[in-house]
This record gives structure tokens, sequence and C-alpha cells, in this order.
């Protein structure tokens, strides 16, 4: 028996999270000191989770390796 077409095709469906869960929220609450053992887990305040692009950095003008032919004409 084989598996329908459709089947398995939910997770390109799935859109960018913009919120993290509550065990993410946790430790990001601890790093920043504003959340500690024995604390309320219930309302914590909700935090965006922020994805960082790469940031280009221009090319350097490097002189392009000389083929053999380039050496004998000169």
């Amino acid at each position: 028996m084989s598996l329908d077409k459709s089947f398995g095709k939910t997770k390109s469906l799935a859109g960018q999270r913009n919120v993290l869960n509550k065990i993410e929220r946790l430790k990001l609450l601890k790093e920043r000191g504003l959340w500690e053992e024995g604390d309320k887990v219930v309302g914590l305040p909700k935090e965006k989770l922020i994805k960082l692009k790469k940031i280009k950095t221009e090319k350097e003008d490097k002189p392009e390796p000389k083929t053999d032919w380039e050496v004998m004409r000169k």
C-alpha cells in the first residue's frame, strides 16, 4: 500500500514562528535575570523571535591567477 501524495506536506506550509514557546522564553528570561527558579511560570511576557540576517561583506579585489598562456605571452 502506498502513501497519499499530500501526506507529509504540512511542514512546508508552516510559516515562520513569531513568538517563542514557554521553555524557550524561560531560558531567555533566565539569561536576562528576569526569572528565577521558584517564580511562577504562568503569565510570562511574550518574547518575539528575532532572526538575524547575514551581513554581506564586500569582496576584496584579488588578482586572478595567471594561466600558463598569459605567462608565456609575456
